[in-house]
C-alpha cells in the first residue's frame, strides 16, 4: 500500500529540481538535480573566525569589520553565499512563502561547513519578526529554518523569550549605518531567567551586515546570556 500510495503521489505531484525544474526521483533531498547540487555556494575557508566572511585565498583571519569594531556574538556562520541558485530559492521562501523547498534549504544547512563549527546550544532563538509583520507574512521564517535544522530539539526551540517590540522598516534598501539606527533598540528578552547563563544559537535566514544579528545578541548578552552564536541560511559576500 505504502509503494502504491508512493508512486500515486509521484505521479501527480512529481519531485523537481529546485533550481531548474527537472524531475528527480521521488525521495530525493535536497531536491537538487545533479548538475545544480555542484552549484550550490557553500561557504568554506579561508574566512573570518569571527563573522564568518569568506575570502578568496590566504587563511583564516580577522576582517577588518571584526577588527575595528568586534561584534556582540562570538561567531557566526552561514551555509550558502547568497548569490544564484541559493538565492532565489531563498527569496522564494521568505518573500513568496513556498514551502516546498523547506526541507531541502535544511538539509544543505546541516551538512554545510559551517554547521559543524556551532557549539552545542543550551536554547535555540528564532530572530523574531514584529507581531504586525508575523500576521502580513503568516510564519517566520528563521523559526521554520530552526525547526527544520533541529528536528527533535523542540523543547530548547524558543520562539517567544526574544521578541521585537518595535516596527522597522524594511532593511533590504538600508545602508549599514541605516541598518543599525533602524534596528537599534527593536528587540526584548521578556524573561531574562531563561537565558542568563546560557549559550544560545540564535537563527535567521540571511547575514547581510549582520545589524539585526548583532542587535540580538546585543541583548541576550545584557540579558545576561552565556555565549551568543549565530547561523544563517546565507550571507552576502
Amino acid at each position: 500500500m505504502h509503494t502504491l500510495l508512493a508512486a500515486c503521489r509521484e505521479l501527480v505531484f512529481p519531485p523537481a529540481c529546485l533550481a531548474c525544474g527537472r524531475r528527480l526521483p521521488l525521495d530525493r533531498l535536497p531536491l537538487l538535480c545533479d548538475d545544480c547540487h555542484p552549484l550550490m555556494p557553500f561557504i568554506r575557508s579561508p574566512r573570518c573566525p569571527c563573522c564568518g566572511l569568506p575570502y578568496a585565498r590566504g587563511e583564516d583571519h580577522l576582517c577588518g569589520v571584526c577588527l575595528a569594531k568586534p561584534y556582540s556574538f562570538s561567531l557566526a556562520r552561514a551555509a550558502l553565499a547568497y548569490q544564484p541558485p541559493a538565492a532565489s530559492l531563498i527569496g522564494a521562501l521568505k518573500f513568496q512563502g513556498l514551502m516546498t523547498g523547506v526541507a531541502s534549504l535544511a538539509n544543505l544547512a546541516v551538512n554545510s561547513p559551517g554547521f559543524r563549527e556551532l557549539s552545542a546550544p543550551d536554547l535555540i532563538l528564532p530572530v523574531p519578526l514584529h507581531p504586525k509583520r508575523l500576521r502580513r507574512r503568516g510564519f517566520n521564517q528563521a523559526l521554520v529554518l530552526a525547526r527544520f535544522c533541529f528536528p527533535g530539539r523542540g523543547r530548547i526551540i524558543d520562539a517567544f523569550t526574544l521578541t521585537k517590540i518595535s516596527p522597522t522598516v524594511p532593511q533590504t534598501q538600508l545602508s549599514g549605518t541605516e541598518r543599525r539606527r533602524n534596528i537599534s533598540g527593536s528587540f526584548s528578552v521578556k524573561q531574562p531567567q531563561k537565558v542568563k547563563n546560557k549559550k544560545i544559537l540564535l537563527i535567521d535566514d540571511v547575514f547581510t551586515t549582520g545589524s539585526t544579528v548583532n542587535e540580538c545578541a546585543r541583548i541576550l548578552r545584557r540579558a545576561g546570556a552565556d555565549r551568543v552564536e549565530i547561523f544563517t541560511l546565507a550571507r552576502t559576500i
